[in-house]
């Protein structure tokens, strides 16, 4: 093969339509001083954006569940629930003749862990938290979308919590028989419960329906949680609903020792509402966006900024004259290095509610089934299908707190397109919590960014640098 003199070109991707740049300092990858890229500059192609609705996503066996309100001027509020089933202690459990309850407390830990999100706003937010019981049963659900409703009647609570996910709880560890004891607990909401409700709703039930949970689920049916705030901005809290031993509904009765005829013990039973199999936890998330976005969204024209949110919006992309590169300067391009690199509209906008720390990115097949990118797609033990191409842990997508970017590795994905091996049916942006890239929009973050588009005049922009060796034809 032979190669041009000038081995080496940049092409850049502009972010005016068919415009030429002015400035070639402000293009490109950034390189080091003894490195030199020589060669013509083309801006002959565009990328196109615009803010889409997400599609609702399962919110069955999550990693958390998110909980509270969120008062955002920029995106609008945000509202997020909790369903769950309730499970029976367990086979041959009775409460005993003439119990009475001393109270009830509805647990439910925050998430933890290294870099998990366990709240999203305003830290000083308090929650005005409402439980209810729902009108049917959790497993009966045939569908657990996002958007989905689960009707509750009778109220079990309504307190003011502040939030403090990162607060330690000292726990009142009753031990039957002997004096009881307390021990420092991870942060969790403790809500207690009306104990004329529960007194009325679970200890009236029969020994048979208590020691089977099939029947206890069709009886006592589950509970919903509900958040508000009076706070300006709110603040969304994420709950680990699938640790064992963590989430319950703990029930402090009195009950005769074992040991002796007079005494009276306090005892507490344990009702599981941990996320599993046979124990349904979801959430309903609300969105009512403001007027800016939803023009966006129905926006026919190019806008200057578009919008994201985790588990609500996404930014759709496209490369509209990357096919025809090939046929603009004459000859093969293998595509050496070429990224997507996204900055923030206006990083100053992001506070309280933080710029989301990962971005996925995703693209469409031809029946419009979301696939990952070749760049992204790293085979693995787990993943035998994977595109041999793919480096594992290159493909990027994380906040870069300085410049205010996001920067994507897409070399193999642009060579596709240029060689029309892959058709752009549509590439999509979207919020991902840092832990995991959701390709779909699991509710598992809650957070924004208002994004530039290619011609933003505030020079924030969507921009795609290519790197390429041409050949001859």
């Amino acid at each position: 093969m032979k190669f041009q003199k000038l081995d080496l070109l940049t092409l850049l991707i502009s972010l005016f339509l068919l415009s030429s740049c002015k400035n070639s300092s402000d293009i490109g990858l950034e390189l080091g001083s003894t490195e030199s890229i020589r060669g013509e500059l083309l801006d002959t192609a565009t990328i196109l954006s615009a803010t889409q609705l997400d599609d609702p996503a399962s919110t069955y066996n999550m990693a958390r569940y998110p909980l509270g309100e969120l008062k955002d001027e920029i995106v609008g509020s945000t509202n997020a629930e909790v369903a769950m089933s309730v499970t029976a202690p367990g086979s041959g459990f009775t409460f005993g003749k003439n119990t009475q309850i001393d109270s009830a407390v509805l647990v439910l830990p925050y998430s933890s862990g290294a870099n998990v999100e366990r709240y999203y706003g305003d830290t000083t937010s308090v929650l005005n938290i409402t439980v209810k019981q729902l009108n049917s049963d959790l497993t009966e659900q045939k569908t657990f979308l996002s958007n989905a409703t689960y009707p509750a009647s009778d109220v079990l609570a309504n307190v003011n919590k502040a939030i403090k996910p990162n607060t330690r709880v000292k726990i009142t560890n009753i031990v039957a028989g002997g004096p009881d004891t307390t021990f420092s607990a991870n942060p969790q909401l403790r809500i207690k419960l009306s104990t004329a409700m529960i007194q009325d709703k679970i200890l009236k039930l029969d020994s048979a329906t208590l020691a089977n949970d099939k029947r206890f689920k069709a009886a006592f049916k589950g509970l919903k949680v509900e958040a508000t705030t009076t706070n300006a901005k709110g603040a969304v809290v994420f709950l680990d609903m699938a640790t064992a031993d963590g989430a319950s509904m703990e029930i402090y009765f009195k009950k005769q020792n074992a040991s002796t005829t007079t005494a009276i013990d306090t005892v507490v039973s344990k009702f599981p509402v941990t996320s599993s199999n046979s124990n349904y936890v979801l959430a309903s998330i609300k969105h009512n966006y403001t007027d800016a976005v939803k023009e966006n969204i129905a926006s026919k024209t190019q806008t200057q900024t578009t919008y994201l949110q985790a588990g609500g919006l996404r930014t759709k992309i496209s490369f509209p004259h990357v096919n025809q590169l090939k046929e603009k300067i004459g000859g093969t391009l293998i595509v050496s290095k070429a990224q997507l690199v996204i900055e923030l509209s206006n990083p100053t906008d992001t506070i309280p509610f933080k710029a989301p720390l990962r971005l996925a990115l995703y693209r469409y097949d031809l029946a419009s089934q979301r696939q990952l990118l070749p760049d992204g797609n790293a085979g693995s033990s787990t993943n035998p299908t994977g595109d041999p191409r793919a480096i594992a842990g290159t493909f990027g997508g994380f906040y870069d707190k300085t410049k205010n970017t996001y920067t994507f590795e897409v070399t193999n994905y642009i060579q596709d397109l240029i060689d029309g091996k892959t058709v752009d049916y549509g590439t999509f942006l979207a919020a991902t919590p840092f832990t995991e890239f959701n390709l779909f929009p699991y509710p598992t973050s809650v957070s924004r960014a208002r994004l530039g588009s290619f011609h933003n005049t505030d020079n924030k922009r969507i921009r795609l640098n290519i790197y390429y060796i041409k050949s001859n034809p």
